[in-house]
């Protein structure tokens, strides 16, 4: 089968070859014990793992518990959660090679919440499965919430070192790269944001004090993880909201990025605030990965409503973005890179035991792993 398609073309990000320019977004699926991960995420993780994608990226993983989103969220902040992942990892492993991320994060003010198929709203620090949260200024996410607590020089320590010991866990447990998640309105976004962040210190004011403690967290997972692993940073590229965080400012924070060994970024949007307009559509946040994109050297990954196999293969084919994220459209389709590589002429790894499935007309599709 001839292969004209950039999206099946490899690309090497840092230290790590991808096979193809389709990765696997982070995903959280709440199903998690107290930290642990559990025979959902064999399943789940197992499954895409078999998909033909180039990366699939474990979902936000919290560096302490009370950085979880829900009582319900993954974690990485003990020997215990450690070594529940790594029983899943080795259950994946055994049967797809497929390289494995982990997305690191800290849920700040949007902690405490219920999952969303109750609903996902705050639950108070005085309820079963809920919590006192923490954030850059005491300014709750919505109105009638509880206000989180500001973080105080201790607390911003204590992050820190718990992204950089989650980091390490990781190694060891020989994932491939690691995210950080400075998006979506949890803490590194919440520092981010003038709409969240309306602290007085060198951590408040200024983008460059904004940027600092992001960037202190950055600088300290890549310290942590091995050096020829990459580390890239999931941001938001525009709060959708006035006098909030936006493509400027995401574009001189890209390039801090780039400066402190960044291996790329992943550009995504909103999540800080409930007045947030998003534009919703087809390839909505495609204009901001393109922006990042020609502020930095680095490679970016566009993700949101991208579901067709030709909307992909433009995005990566004129350069707006070097990487498609999937989300939602691989959980409805978890073969989408063999349906699009059929579509476009191209590829794809699929396991031994699935070779028989391709079809007549697509001859070569398909590469033993």
């Amino acid at each position: 089968m001839s292969n004209h398609s950039r999206l099946f073309t490899a690309l090497r990000v840092g230290g790590l070859e991808l096979r193809n320019r389709i990765v696997i977004a982070p995903m959280c699926q709440y199903s998690a014990d107290e930290g642990r991960a559990t025979d959902w995420h064999v399943i789940h993780l197992g499954h895409l793992a078999l998909s033909g994608a180039a990366l699939l990226t474990i979902e936000a993983t919290a560096v302490l518990p009370e950085g979880r989103i829900s009582s319900r969220d993954l974690g990485l902040w003990s020997d215990d959660t450690e070594a529940a992942l790594g029983k899943t990892l080795d259950s994946v492993r055994r049967w797809s090679d497929m390289p494995i991320a982990i997305q690191l994060a800290h849920a700040g003010r949007k902690a405490s919440s219920r999952v969303p198929w109750e609903g996902g709203a705050q639950v108070p620090p005085n309820q079963p499965g809920g919590w006192q949260t923490v954030a850059p200024s005491p300014i709750p996410f919505a109105d009638g919430q509880n206000p989180p607590v500001a973080l105080d020089r201790r607390g911003l320590a204590e992050i820190r070192d718990a992204f950089a010991s989650a980091a390490k866990r990781a190694g060891r447990l020989g994932i491939d790269a690691v995210q950080i998640h400075g998006a979506h309105g949890y803490l590194v976004h919440e520092f981010l944001s003038p709409l969240s962040n309306r602290r007085d210190d060198e951590y408040g004011g200024s983008l460059e004090n904004r940027m600092r403690f992001p960037l202190e967290v950055f600088d300290a997972v890549r310290e942590a993880f091995p050096a020829e692993r990459p580390v890239s940073m999931r941001v938001s590229g525009t709060d959708w909201a006035p006098g909030g965080w936006d493509l400027e400012q995401t574009m001189t924070f890209a390039k801090a990025l780039e400066a402190h060994r960044c291996s790329a970024v992943h550009v995504s949007s909103g999540g800080l605030t409930p007045v947030q307009q998003i534009p919703i559509g087809p390839s909505y946040q495609v204009p901001l990965a393109r922006a990042v994109k020609s502020a930095i050297d680095l490679p970016v990954i566009a993700v949101g409503l991208i579901t067709d196999f030709d909307q992909a293969e433009a995005i990566v084919g004129t350069g707006d973005a070097d990487i498609i994220a999937l989300a939602r459209a691989i959980l409805y389709d978890p073969r989408w890179p063999w349906h699009a590589a059929a579509h476009l002429g191209a590829s794809v790894t699929a396991p031994n035991q699935y070779l028989r499935s391709q079809p007549s007309r697509y001859r070569d599709l398909f590469n033993a792993p």
